[in-house]
């Protein structure tokens, strides 16, 4: 048996099995007003796993299976008894989760390929074991946690979900049992939307649970693995990021008054930790000289948790620690000593801020708050300089401005947030918020208004302690990039702010936007040339460029295999750090528990070793194969453009699927759309809802539309060899076209087939599944595989389950916006039918928005 089929084999015990076991159980418990629904469910999944291929509707298949199986009659009866059922499958979605995640470990041993121990192993083999040294004193990776609605369980679903992982670990079925019954009385929804602090909040309790332990553990591990005792290493190898409470754009309800409470409550929850920690250092660390001067750091820790302004800077912790740490070798033989460590270590890499909170703001926005500031103080316009007066009022104003002077409430918050900041620095550490993330940012004034706004509120030159990152997002913001770039490495004046922040430019990279904007291969294609670009252009102005990826779950914005597409990143890119954010069902599905976080933060921070230390041939992209790609990217984006531009696009997206729905389902507390109410354009779709919509159709277009037409074009012009060629010899476009094969393996047109008979949107539907079909054929032609994902099986196994357990929802999602489509009597009940099984599948997909 090879090692693959194993683990499959494992995965049908441990999972598939544990599933049938737990479910059957799950079926007989007495939850309120839902006797029965899980006998009823199966008969519901059999009637849709075999009408819809048949083409049957999805009310010819929801009204076959109440006529067979119900007595029902009335339609406010059967509506009744589909919402149980919606509520049936999301807690047996959560049972999965659970009893999947508990046999992680089992699925995925600490050994494999991209853990610490392979590099190890690797290293040695290689005789290499200096260069994974000296490539760790430039090398780091930062996850950022977002808030991004793909996923929002209230704080007591998290906690049972948790405690029933745990409790399928150890086989008690009591204790299973008991869970299950207050899973199926625990409400899942949120009657209102969540504001930003319940977000940070609802990731604060992965910081405090999981991320505490697993990134101080891992940073101690890496420091005893490849660092030599006689070098004191203080670098954080793993950094967290976090942008809840800091991320204004398109978030009205993120103030600077929300900002100071999730800052505060980020230092809070650290000296928490701290102050449990403690304990079990003072336990064993009982000796004279030592536990005093512990009991001392105790009561300031104390005192600290409680203070309304913090007072205190890390040193004062970290100072007497390492006295006593020194008096603990000297006197008393340094017995305990690794536990004392590992307190200072994780005092040291998690500071007073915990994560670091990001701020982020769409460029438009501060242009319109720098104009109108400018205008109220001088009575010019901006657009009325010249590039070089232009410059000089940004980055030496005459005026101070003032919040009070101003109405507008955009700009009074602005001023309140960069105001403000100097005194979250102050208390949290400088870390504690140095990032300033422009979205959209096309041009060099898109950096140096966020500079202004500094310079506005009074902040010295060397006071900006910030690193001021523009997000590149568009097809047109990356065109411009290199230009952009340049001259900003040219303007004097940001030249000296470089200086002082040691010659170090973060620079954000968009894929749900690009992708979104110029279609799957383009998007990535461009992402990956301009950051050779930006790396070219940064070395020539010996600036050290670090990128950072604003990654979504599914290849469609920008995830799929994660580490291979680090690790398939050749020379040609800076690879000082890997950054990335880290949304939604991400969070819990890859860092939600203890061994997937520790698996996944190794598998990122090696990916950054594999491809500089072990990179092979295939890392490299010869010009013959970026003249191919280049090609197909290019065939790609017009196809895409073409299903953009068609009269249907939008309409067939508002009309059919469950874009309008988002909104509404209290998932998040940012809108669904930028632009407010008016009528929807394509700019104001957010990526989230766009690609969620597409998901919840089992349609998935921006995850391979275009990929199809590409390659069968130079397949008719006799060129199929070369992409096959170029499969085999490019990590970089094999990682690209498997998580594409990703993306088509949870499609299931089936689903929507009776839409293609539909007088509007008939047409529309065909081109979308055409396109589908000779995508698939078409990856499968040049990668030689038999099936999608032939090369992940357990993936592949676990998306099939889960697209097994929410077959029913999507019938009955399917069935209302039918309903709605038709103007039902009804239509107020079906619309929230279709906002509730919202739900159930985008948990079920993980990865799915």
């Amino acid at each position: 048996m090879t090692n693959s089929n194993s683990y499959l084999h494992k995965f049908h015990q441990i999972v598939e099995n544990k599933f049938q076991i737990y479910n059957s159980l799950f079926m007989s418990l007495p939850y309120e007003k839902m006797e029965n629904i899980g006998t009823l469910i199966p008969f519901l999944y059999n009637e849709s796993k075999n009408g819809f291929p048949e083409g049957k509707t999805p009310q010819e298949i929801i009204d076959g299976f109440f006529d067979k199986y119900t007595s029902l009659q009335t339609e406010e009866q059967r509506i009744d008894l589909m919402f149980r059922m919606i509520q049936y499958i999301e807690r047996q979605v959560v049972l999965f989760d659970s009893i999947e995640d508990a046999a992680f470990s089992s699925l995925h041993p600490e050994h494999e390929k991209g853990s610490l121990t392979n590099i190890i192993q690797i290293a040695k083999q290689n005789g290499k074991i200096e260069e994974v040294k000296q490539k760790l004193e430039d090398l780091s990776t930062r996850v950022v946690f977002t808030a991004h609605p793909t996923q929002f369980y209230p704080t007591h679903v998290q906690q049972i979900i948790q405690d029933l992982r745990d409790a399928i670990q150890r086989d008690s079925i009591s204790t299973i049992d008991s869970l299950l019954q207050q899973l199926g009385k625990t409400p899942f929804i949120n009657t209102e939307k969540p504001t930003p602090y319940d977000e940070a909040l609802s990731i604060i309790y992965y910081l405090r649970n999981v991320y505490y332990q697993t990134v101080g553990r891992l940073n101690n591990e890496i420091n005893a693995l490849f660092i030599d005792e006689d070098k004191s290493n203080d670098k954080p190898f793993i950094q967290l990021g976090f942008w809840p409470g800091g991320d204004r754009d398109g978030n009205p309800f993120v103030t600077a008054d929300i900002t100071q409470k999730v800052a505060n409550e980020l230092r809070t929850s650290i000296l928490k930790n701290y102050y449990n920690h403690l304990k079990l250092v003072r336990r064993r660390l009982t000796f004279k000289h030592i536990a005093e001067p512990l009991q001392q750091v105790n009561d300031l820790i104390y005192h600290e948790m409680f203070a309304e302004k913090g007072s205190i800077q890390i040193e004062d912790l970290l100072n007497p620690l390492n006295q006593i740490r020194t008096t603990l070798i000297e006197k008393h033989n340094g017995i305990f000593l690794d536990i004392l460590d590992d307190f200072i270590g994780r005092v040291r890499l998690f500071g007073l801020h915990f994560a670091s909170l990001d701020i982020r703001q769409d460029s438009r926005i501060h242009q319109k708050v720098i104009e109108t500031i400018v205008q109220h103080y001088t009575g010019i316009s901006t657009k009325d300089l010249n590039d070089e007066e232009r410059i000089e009022l940004l980055t030496n104003p005459s005026f101070t401005a003032k919040a009070e002077d101003f109405d507008d409430e955009m700009v009074v918050d602005t001023l309140k947030n960069v105001y403000q900041l100097k005194e979250i620095q102050r208390q949290n550490g400088e870390l504690g918020v140095h990032r300033y993330i422009i979205s959209n940012s096309e041009s060099i004034f898109d950096v140096l208004n966020v500079y202004a706004l500094f310079r506005f509120c009074n902040y010295q030159h060397d006071e900006i302690k910030f690193d001021i990152m523009p997000l590149f997002e568009t097809i047109h913001g990356l065109a411009e990039a290199e230009n952009t770039m340049n001259r900003l490495y040219n303007l004097p004046i940001y030249a000296e702010h470089l200086d002082r922040r040691n010659h170090y430019q973060s620079i954000m990279l968009g894929f749900s936007d690009g992708t979104k904007d110029g279609g799957y291969i383009k998007a990535n294609w461009e992402i990956y040339r301009t950051k050779e670009i930006l790396t070219k252009v940064s070395d020539q102005n010996n600036i050290k460029v670090i990128f950072f990826d604003g990654r979504g779950g599914p290849p469609a914005r920008g995830g799929g295999k994660t580490h291979e597409f680090y690790a398939s990143q050749g020379k040609t890119i800076a690879n000082h750090q890997i950054q990335l954010t880290i949304q939604g069902q991400t969070i819990t599905s890859n860092y939600g528990a203890i061994p997937q976080a520790k698996h996944n933060f190794e598998q990122l921070f090696s990916a950054g070793i594999y491809s500089d230390i072990f990179a092979s041939e295939q890392s490299s992209i010869s010009e013959q194969e970026r003249n191919l790609i280049e090609e197909l990217a290019e065939i790609s984006y017009q196809k895409y453009e073409d299903l953009k531009a068609h009269p249907s696009f939008l309409p067939y997206l508002e009309n059919m699927s469950t874009l309008k729905y988002y909104g509404k389902t209290n998932i998040g507390s940012r809108p669904s759309k930028r632009g407010g109410d008016k009528k929807l354009e394509f700019n104001d779709l957010r990526a989230i809802p766009f690609v969620g919509s597409w998901s919840q159709l089992k349609q998935n277009i921006p995850g391979y539309f275009g990929v199809g037409t590409a390659i069968a074009t130079l397949a008719n012009q006799g060129r199929i060899e070369e992409v096959k060629d170029l499969f085999k010899t490019s990590a970089f476009f094999r990682t690209l076209i498997q998580n594409s094969m990703m993306a088509m393996q949870k499609t299931y047109f089936p689903l929507t087939s009776y839409m293609k008979d539909d007088i509007k949107y008939g047409e529309f539907w065909n081109i979308l599944f055409d396109e589908f079909n000779l995508s698939k054929e078409m990856t499968l032609s040049i990668s030689g595989y038999e099936t999608l994902m032939a090369d992940e099986p357990l993936n592949k196994a676990s998306v099939l389950m889960r697209e097994k357990i929410v077959l029913p929802l999507l019938a009955i999602q399917q069935y209302a916006l039918d309903k709605i489509h038709h103007e039902s009597e009804l239509k107020t009940e079906y619309e929230q039918m279709v906002t509730r099984s919202l739900f159930g599948n985008i948990n079920a997909s993980r990865n799915s928005a």
